[in-house]
């Protein structure tokens, strides 16, 4: 009982029910689970079909995200007849099984990423499961969150517990200082380019060092976001006064008495001096770009100062034929420079950087400029919230003032689920999270970068160091 834990082995031992096996499986208490719209059909229906009922409907928070429009006049009309069907089901399973709705005309509706920490319904501690591979969000809070599949959601509605196997940890710590112009979305992208696309395979990570620690909470929320993109099935950091202060005030989180003994619980979680971890992990924070994708996965990624890698430099076969493939989709050339590809559209959005801290850095690249013409460029709020607040403190002006459209919240075109699609051949500057083969649309091309990086590509036209942009550019 003496021995030093990680963080990770504290969140899974106090929420083990009891062991199954000699391989590491167990049954695992799920505090809180986040549903939507495209994820949980299935899992209702087979509730309906057992008759079986959902037991602690009070721990669920369902919204709508993925096939709404974001046009920017909201409306209840679904942009096609399979998304307005997926929305009545989840508002008719909400109603029968006692479950709350953020439906999308609710003044608090947004991306369910977004969503479920700014109304405090995720808090340090807790562990949370979602039918969404980047439930890893919650890992900046101090919670352990992590994606399911649609059978898993069905269980956890009927029981409360999943069947869940212990990962290996990985400690990442990113020493020193970001240098001006490099964000958070740097960082991850930076490690996921370094170890690969399934290079965290199998491990849940902990980041730690001072530029974690000099991170704000919602910045760090894209880190943990991102970091599903290097394999990982989990990523957290220990909770600090930072955290602490952002939870605080918000709507669910405890108040008074309940509050002062949550706080005092929450300041233990962290990893023990002296816990081991099966691989270590360290950047230099200085050393980081402004980062860019130039393939068709996250880890095909360079900074911005780079150029295109050539595949017959790659000694490995597979590995000489993903590339092959990737430059082909994505119409670039080996040797060609980064910066300087022309875009055609550019998009703010995503669960990974949509929220009021990523939209004010929109705001101060490009105040006072315009968006180049033959551009289209978008920003989708994370949610209805973070859209009163940027409208509030003035930041939408600014947008359209500059040429973006400023729409509702939503998935938006970080998946084209929606009426958000970009065509064949179109090249877009965007803050998702993925760039695969016809992500954002068949045949079209997805170059991920931070906000800014976007902010910066949508004045220029093409593919530029924000750093390089002059108070007058």
């Amino acid at each position: 009982m003496n021995q030093a834990r990680t963080l990770y082995d504290k969140h899974i031992d106090s929420h083990t029910l009891c062991p199954l096996d000699d391989d590491g499986h167990v049954l695992l208490y799920i505090d809180r689970q986040v549903l939507n719209e495209y994820t949980s059909p299935q899992a209702f229906s087979g509730l309906r079909e057992a008759r079986r009922g959902v037991w602690r409907p009070e721990t669920a928070l369902a919204v709508v995200d993925h096939v709404n429009s974001t046009a920017p006049l909201r409306s209840a009309a679904m942009p096609d007849a399979g998304g307005a069907r997926q929305v009545s089901y989840l508002a008719e399973n909400c109603r029968d099984f006692g479950i709350e709705l953020f439906d999308a005309l609710d003044e608090r509706q947004g991306i369910e990423h977004v969503v479920a920490p700014e109304q405090g319904f995720v808090l340090p501690g807790m562990v949370v499961a979602a039918g969404d591979s980047h439930t890893t969000t919650y890992g900046a809070l101090g919670a352990f969150g992590f994606g399911i599949g649609t059978s898993e959601i069905e269980h956890l509605l009927a029981s409360q517990t999943l069947v869940y196997k212990r990962l290996k940890t990985m400690r990442v710590t990113v020493e020193g200082e970001l240098g001006p112009g490099v964000a958070s979305k740097d960082i991850i992208m930076a490690l996921i380019e370094r170890i690969g696309a399934s290079g965290a395979t199998g491990y849940a990570i902990e980041f730690a060092g001072p530029a974690i620690a000099a991170l704000s909470v919602e910045a760090r929320m894209t880190v943990c976001n991102m970091a599903v993109e290097a394999g990982a099935r989990g990523a957290f950091m220990a909770p600090d006064d930072k955290v602490f202060a952002y939870v605080k005030d918000k709507p669910r989180a405890p108040k008074g008495e309940h509050w002062e003994r949550a706080l005092a619980k929450w300041r233990e979680l962290k990893s023990d001096e002296g816990a081991s971890f099966d691989r270590e992990v360290t950047l230099d924070a200085a050393a980081i770009q402004p980062m860019v994708t130039w393939g068709t996965s996250p880890d095909q990624a360079a900074p911005i100062g780079a150029r295109v890698p050539d595949p017959a430099a790659e000694a490995d076969p597979i590995r000489r034929r993903d590339l092959q493939r990737a430059l082909g989709y994505m119409g670039l050339e080996p040797g060609q420079r980064l910066e300087g590809i022309a875009i055609s559209h550019a998009f703010v959005g995503s669960c990974t950087n949509a929220r009021i801290e990523d939209l004010r850095q929109v705001a101060e690249v490009v105040s006072g400029h315009r968006v180049a013409a033959g551009v289209r460029a978008m920003i989708v709020p994370g949610s209805s919230t973070v859209r009163a607040q940027a409208e509030a403190e003035g930041l939408a002006e600014i947008f359209l003032a500059a040429g973006f459209e400023w729409r509702q919240s939503g998935c938006s075109m970080c998946l084209a689920m929606n009426d958000d699609v970009l065509g064949a051949g179109d090249r877009c500057a965007s803050s998702t999270n993925r760039n695969f083969e016809g992500r954002q649309g068949a045949g079209a091309r997805t170059h991920l970068m931070s906000p800014a990086m976007v902010a910066a590509a949508a004045l220029t036209g093409r593919l530029t160091d924000v750093r390089s942009l002059s108070p007058e550019a």
